[in-house]
């Protein structure tokens, strides 16, 4: 009878540390688990931030190319996309700078706004127009945090 108890007292132990163990293993896979939606949900904003920031620069060279410059000359495009505080959106900064040879380009009414003089303009495309886009964002999990910017620079040929 002896013997019968001391064989329940080592199951009940291997049971408890077999507990104990799976328990370790079941907190590892979970805090693993949330660090990869973490990474997942950072990379996701990332790259959304990259291809806002590629839509607005070909927005804003669509805008350019469709702007009476004789009147007045495009200089900043702006816009929100959801909501950018609570750190479910985006925020977009768009400035664009001419690139010209005054001599065969009327940007008179670009007062106030960057326009480089250069030589490297050519007869055939003789302005050309930089552009830097900015696409901020907030971490959803700290939105009292600092904002992410993504930035794009290019310059084009119109």
């Amino acid at each position: 009878m002896k013997y019968t108890q001391m064989r329940n007292a080592f199951s009940m132990i291997t049971a408890i540390f077999v507990i104990l163990l799976m328990a370790t293993v079941a907190i590892f896979v979970t805090n693993l688990s949330g660090k990869i939606v973490k990474t997942t949900t950072t990379q996701y904003q990332h790259e959304q931030a990259l291809l806002y920031a590629k839509s607005y620069t070909e927005y804003a060279i669509l805008a350019v190319t469709g702007n009476d410059r004789s009147i007045a000359c495009l200089e900043d495009i702006g816009g929100t996309i959801g909501s950018p505080t609570s750190g479910n959106g985006y925020r977009i900064r768009t400035h664009i700078a001419y690139i010209a040879n005054g001599n065969e380009v009327d940007l008179s009414q670009c007062d106030g706004i960057r326009v480089l003089s250069s030589t490297v303009t050519t007869n055939s495309t003789p302005l050309s127009i930089l552009i830097d886009t900015y696409v901020d964002y907030k971490d959803p999990d700290n939105t009292n945090g600092p904002w992410m910017t993504v930035h794009r620079r290019t310059i084009q040929k119109i």
